[in-house]
């Protein structure tokens, strides 16, 4: 079987044109740091901290909660969201759904926080269910198809595991490549240049 490059996406944003210049000011575009493995998908020199808050419970107060320095991906999209792990959720006080990406509908709410100005999200904030980007040939190739829930074995050093519930995604814009995020990639020991099969 076809080995699938494994890759870590760290929390990040997703912005429309309209949240980026009302936290960086009129005209802001975003600034190319560094590419990223899916084509014109790119890391930007621009971070937001993303605020939400929790609830002491012996008080009753509501506490502010802070995650600082959080990359902004580009190109802008039609819709704003947020991409963190289970862990970072709670973090921020958040309950964040596992949903694919673009499905934030009623998900969960924060504020984004920018050296220009704040933007409330009273929804956008997920965590991204794990998923697997290829063409039609690869697609063709693996024997598998747009939408389908396969299983990943990842063989590393000393934590090798089997995800499952891994969502095929199939566009001839897409490279081959399979993305978890921080939590998933912690458990299975994912630092450095990891690969995975599709197991059936």
């Amino acid at each position: 079987m076809k080995e699938i490059l494994v890759e870590t996406s760290a929390r990040h944003v997703h912005v429309t044109q309209e949240t980026l210049e009302t936290l960086f000011g009129k005209g802001a575009a975003l600034e190319v740091r560094a590419m990223l493995s899916q084509p014109g998908q790119y890391v930007s020199n621009q971070k937001v901290d993303l605020v939400g808050y929790k609830v002491n419970k012996a008080t009753g107060e509501k506490v502010e909660t802070r995650i600082k320095g959080v990359s902004i991906l580009g190109p802008c999209r039609k819709a704003d969201q947020v991409e963190v792990s289970a862990t970072e959720a709670r973090t921020l006080g958040v309950k964040a759904p596992i949903r694919e990406s673009g499905d934030v509908a009623g998900s969960a709410g924060c504020k984004l926080v920018g050296p220009c100005g704040e933007v409330e999200l009273s929804e956008g904030v997920i965590i991204a269910k794990r998923h697997i980007h290829m063409t039609n040939a690869d697609a063709a190739e693996l024997g598998v198809s747009n939408g389908e829930i396969v299983k990943l074995e990842v063989n590393t050093a000393g934590r090798s595991l089997i995800f499952g519930d891994v969502v095929v995604r199939v566009r001839d814009d897409f490279a081959l490549a399979c993305h978890i995020d921080t939590d998933e990639s912690n458990a299975c020991n994912g630092a450095g240049v990891v690969y995975g099969k599709i197991v059936k």
